[in-house]
């Protein structure tokens, strides 16, 4: 593709954007409370513009005119909390959808499928014990 000003353009706002939104941004840092340990979630929305045209000269100068920009939206939407080994999400909006519905259970059903994983092994464990001491 052939090297323009407009694509200059395009690439710096990029550039700019990346530098200010990394993964960090959407789940932050950890922050621990005593037994409990709560990560914030965002959401980031951004969006981006860029564009120029050749302006006509009477000499043989090349002239350009151009511009570009972007903006980026942060929203705290949830905490995911970890408190005596399980974790939940908390989220802070009501649900918009089913689909954020959804989404928002998934940890909560891991830790009720860990339980009853671990529950059904200490059961099958705890069988040839019985049997040995009849």
């Amino acid at each position: 593709m052939k090297e323009t000003p407009v694509n200059k353009i395009m690439e710096n706002t990029l550039e700019k954007m990346r530098q200010m939104v990394d993964v960090s941004t959407i789940i932050g840092e950890p922050m621990v409370t005593g037994n409990i340990t709560l990560i914030p979630v965002s959401k980031v929305s951004y969006g981006f513009t860029s564009g120029g045209t050749d302006l006509p000269s009477k000499s043989n100068a090349e002239l350009f005119g151009g511009g570009g920009g972007g903006g980026i939206t942060i929203t705290p939407v949830a905490f995911i909390v970890i408190e005596n080994g399980k974790c939940r999400m908390m989220q802070i909006n009501n649900y918009t959808s089913s689909a954020d519905r959804a989404i928002a259970m998934i940890p909560e059903l891991v830790d009720k499928v860990t339980e009853l994983l671990r529950a059904d092994k200490e059961d099958k464990a705890e069988e040839p014990q019985e049997t040995e001491a009849e």
